[in-house]
């Protein structure tokens, strides 16, 4: 089996970017706000917890397109800042205003990351002769969008159907990104796996039908 590559796949267009070159490391932060209370008396004052934060993943990916002839290494990154601009035809009901939209981190078949792209820093490192870029470095930071803990279809007015329903696989489609718009959370991906009798997870192709069963 192959090196599986890391993917980021925007969640408005479905347009998947393929990591060239896997990170070596990322890191994963996150905050919960307390609020300080003082207590007459005290040397401490009193913490009320007052909310949890996201977890922020910041990760540097890396592309080379050097050995591929023509090829320009701004067609990968164009992608990841298109992940950042405004998509004027996702609103918001109440306010009317529009949204970038929300990106999914996927590596491997056990692993997925919902969140918003909130910073992109590029450095173009290698060129060719006529100046055109072929080697980069992207910096991302990812916020958190969706809690792994708590899964999606939990209220029985979530889904209008209850039947089984069938889907049939798009290019560039994962099972990540098929739970995510079916149930509203990629962590679901087993479940249609198991009703497909799917091992590999990655090895999904175009026009394939798959089951979708309903969430219990």
């Amino acid at each position: 089996m192959g090196l599986t590559k890391a993917t980021l796949t925007n969640l408005d267009t479905h347009e998947k970017v393929e990591v060239l070159f896997n990170p070596t490391q990322y890191a994963i932060k996150k905050d919960n706000q307390w609020q300080a209370k003082p207590v007459v008396g005290k040397n401490v004052p009193k913490l009320d917890f007052t909310g949890g934060g996201s977890r922020i993943l910041t990760m540097e990916l890396f592309f080379d397109v050097y050995e591929t002839k023509g090829a320009d290494v701004r067609d990968h990154v164009n992608k990841l800042f298109d992940m950042q601009m405004i998509n004027e035809h996702k609103k918001n009901a109440s306010t009317k205003r529009s949204r970038p939209p929300l990106v999914l981190l996927q590596w491997g078949p056990n692993w997925t990351f919902k969140a918003a792209l909130t910073s992109l820093n590029c450095t173009y490192t290698l060129f060719r002769e006529d100046g055109t870029p072929v080697r980069a470095k992207a910096s991302v930071t990812l916020q958190e969008a969706e809690d792994d803990k708590e899964k999606a279809g939990t209220n029985p007015t979530s889904f209008a159907e209850l039947g089984r329903r069938s889907r049939q696989v798009r290019p560039h489609d994962s099972l990540a990104l098929i739970a995510h718009e079916e149930y509203g959370s990629p962590t679901l991906w087993r479940r249609i796996a198991e009703d497909n009798n799917i091992d590999d997870p990655l090895d999904l192709k175009p026009g394939q039908i798959l089951s979708i069963p309903a969430l219990s």
